[in-house]
This record gives C-alpha cells, structure tokens and sequence, in this order.
C-alpha cells in the first residue's frame, strides 16, 4: 500500500494486545496501517528500531495559566513543553484569570488555542453555584472534556461545597464530572492551626486524609444516588482507594505522577515550598498505596497537575505560598523510568496515559495504536537516561520539582495528528494543535 504521509519504520508498537515490531502507515491524519510496509512509500519516515512506539500520552489534568500572567505560562509555553515531554494531547482545567464558566468565556478560550497550541487541547468547565442551570449545555460544546468541580482549595466563585448544589449539577448534564475532591469546612477549621512561616510539611496535616476521605465520600455518595458518573482526581490516601473500590460503577480514579515518585516529609525538607501542592504529597504508606492501586488496577489514569506559579509566589511563607507544581513536559520521563525499574509494564503505561484518560473522558479515535485511530505517538528510547535540568524546563516560571532526577527512558519523538512536532529535543514547524473531539 503506498502513498502515506508518514511511515515509522520497524518500532516495538505498544498495542492494545501486546507489545509487536511492526511498522505503522499514516495518511490523513490518522493510522492507516500496522504490519510490514517495506515496499511502502511515504512523504516522511522515522527510524524507530530500537525505539517502543506508545499511543499519544495524554496528560488530562493541566492548568496552562491562559488567560492569566503571561511571565507564568501561557498556551505556547505550556503545550510546547508538553510536546518536549512526548504528550500530544492534554486537558486544560478552567480555573484561570477569567474562569471558563460561561458560553463566551469557553469561545474565547477555543479562539485562544487557535494557532498557538502544538498539542491537541481539551477544555475544562468549571461549575458555580451560579451556573448549575447551564452545565448540561455547556459540557456538550465542542472541545469540553468535562465540568470540573472544585468541593475546596479554590477561589470563591468556583466553590461548590454543599450537598444540595453538588446533587444540583450532577443532575444538570450526563457525562462523567472531575473533582478536586477536598472538605471545605475541615480545610477551613483547620487553618488556624498554623502560622506563616511553619514549616510547609504541615502542608500534610492541614490538608490531612480526613479532609480528602470526608470529600470522596460525600462525591461517591450523591453521584451514586443521582447514577452521575464522578472522576476523582489526584486521589492521594490510602483511606479514598479503598473506598473507591466499592463504588467502581460510578467512580474513577486518577492518581499524579507525584504521589507516585515523591513521599513526605523528606520531600517537603529537601524542596520547601517547592514541594507544596494540594492535595499534599504524603508519608509513604500512601505512595505503597497508590502503587498497589496501579497493580490491581484501581487506577484509571495519571495526570501531572501541571499547575506553575512564579518563584516569587512559591517562595512565600507557608502556607501563604501558591499551590501548585510544573509537571507535564516531566510526565513521560518520571513514568519512563518507573517501566525501567519494573513497576509497571509498557501496556500498563499506555493504559494510564492514554487508553485510559480516552475512556474517562470520552474520545473515540485516541488512547490506542490501532487502525483508523488519531495519528498520535510517543516514540520513546527505553534505554536512553537523562537527567532532568532545569535549562529544558519550557515554562516561563522555569523550576520543576523534579529537577535533578535521572530517568532512564526519554522521548525521543512526539507525533500529533501525524505531523512530527518534536523530535531528538527540537520542536519542529508551526503549532497545529487544536481542539480534541469528545463522544
């Protein structure tokens, strides 16, 4: 079969049935062909023997900062480092200077990906109080991956934390809802308990697995009673996996890079405020946790929670110190290097980061590497090992919390679309990433 655009030659194929060397024929923007395509021609092709093949690494769970302080982040900044990092696709959460909350504001937000995104982006819709009435029609507007709800840790406009107004939206509309899934009023008691400048671990105990367990539980609950699917993100204790495991016919899970490679109090002595993110990374029962749900596979997906702040804003004294870590350029190379120490398989890794977020969310033609499926790849070198700098970091703020570490695995190529868009540590061409098309 000749006349593709794109061919990549003799990789070892993440597939959904196991792992094959094979060649993969692209045209039009999506995979035309996997076998052996030797007497195949093609306007382009990549080498990859001895490189694995993964369908596009999708990071769900990114706060790119656009609208908001462009010396921060802005959409260019973001998804280029996300293709530096081998993700082709990633949902932006709404939460940004001009919160996404009606109509206008998420046309405007689509109107802003528009020739500046070098990945494919889904968008996020916060619900408000104020907005319930409209969240049905607002999560069927083109490029919408979910309404997200935030039960604590937020500004309050977007706060939703009481029962009635929580089983209100989960009646407004009908595809599965994320959560940042936190008690307000335990966050709220607890907050006297500490002063500036204490010492950020108590970024644990403020934000403690009561706070977390209280606000799951009560989500599960209703979304049980109303039969709306929940998604709750960046699950951190133990306490909420277990739970979670009972209420699987409504409920999924996504645990962050993080909670899955850093563990408390160590982290919070060695970066201070740099480590500060909510939920907080915690003592190391809950990492064991949270790798046990991967293994038996309470997991659905991985999300970096990409959320950059200024230096001068992480530096403040806890806990006036903003919230929030760089993660989705170093998603891919953490998670690399947790294959080559045998936590997880290859088929495991592509289940998290890609046919899994594609399954939560609602996305057809991603999350596998299979014929008529989005051209989208993460072409990777297992046995490549880097250390992650600073220098490469993309983002304006320029600090990631895992600077310093060495990975073994690294991307070596991003593919979005079937157009090469980063490859050996160049971006290459224009940015052609848009929207993402939602069941």
């Amino acid at each position: 079969m000749d006349g593709f655009d794109l061919i990549l030659r003799g990789g070892r194929l993440v597939l959904p049935w196991g792992l094959e060397e094979a060649d993969v024929g692209v045209r039009a923007g999506r995979i035309a062909a996997i076998g052996a395509l030797r007497t195949a021609g093609a306007a382009q092709e990549i080498d990859c023997r001895g490189l694995t093949v993964l369908p596009g690494v999708i990071d769900p769970h990114v706060h790119l900062r656009d609208p908001g302080d462009p010396a921060v982040e802005t959409i260019p900044d973001g998804t280029r480092g996300a293709v530096l990092g081998g993700v082709t696709c990633l949902f932006d959460m709404p939460n940004t200077a001009e919160p996404i909350t009606t109509s206008e504001r998420l046309a405007k937000k689509r109107d802003l990906l528009k020739g500046r995104a070098w990945c494919n982006v889904g968008l996020y819709v916060a619900a408000s109080k104020a907005n319930i009435p409209t969240l049905g029609a607002l999560e069927a507007e083109p490029g919408v991956c979910a309404i997200k709800v935030f039960t604590a840790a937020t500004t309050p406009e977007l706060l939703v934390d009481d029962d009635a107004s929580l089983e209100a939206l989960m009646r407004a509309g009908r595809r599965t809802v994320a959560y940042h899934s936190e008690d307000h009023a335990r966050l709220s008691a607890r907050k006297a308990l500490y002063h500036p400048g204490d010492n950020p671990r108590h970024h644990m105990d403020w934000h403690d697995v009561e706070c977390c367990l209280l606000g799951t539980q009560r989500i599960t609950r209703l979304a049980r009673k109303t039969g709306r699917p929940a998604h709750i993100l960046h699950v951190s204790t133990a306490e909420e996996l277990d739970w979670l495991a009972d209420y699987r016919d409504v409920a999924s899970a996504e645990v962050l890079v993080n909670h899955l490679t850093q563990t408390g109090p160590e982290i919070y002595d060695r970066l201070g405020t740099y480590a500060v993110m909510s939920p907080p990374i915690r003592e190391r029962r809950h990492y064991e946790a949270a790798w046990a749900a991967v293994r038996d596979g309470r997991v659905d997906c991985i999300g970096s929670d990409h959320a950059p702040h200024s230096r001068a804003a992480k530096e403040r004294p806890w806990p006036q110190t903003a919230s929030g870590l760089t993660g989705t350029q170093t998603l891919l190379p953490i998670m690399l290097d947790h294959v080559s120490a045998g936590r997880l398989s290859f088929s495991r890794l592509a289940d998290l980061t890609s046919a899994g977020p594609a399954r939560i969310y609602g996305v057809p033609t991603k999350g596998r590497l299979a014929v008529g499926f989005d051209a989208d790849f993460s072409i990777v070198d297992p046995a490549h090992e880097r250390t992650i700098e600073e220098k490469w970091i993309a983002s304006p703020c320029g600090w990631s919390p895992f600077v310093g570490t060495r990975c073994k695995g690294w991307p070596r190529a991003t593919v979005v679309g079937g157009h090469v868009v980063m490859r050996e540590d160049e971006v290459l061409g224009t940015p052609i990433g848009g929207g993402v098309r939602f069941r």
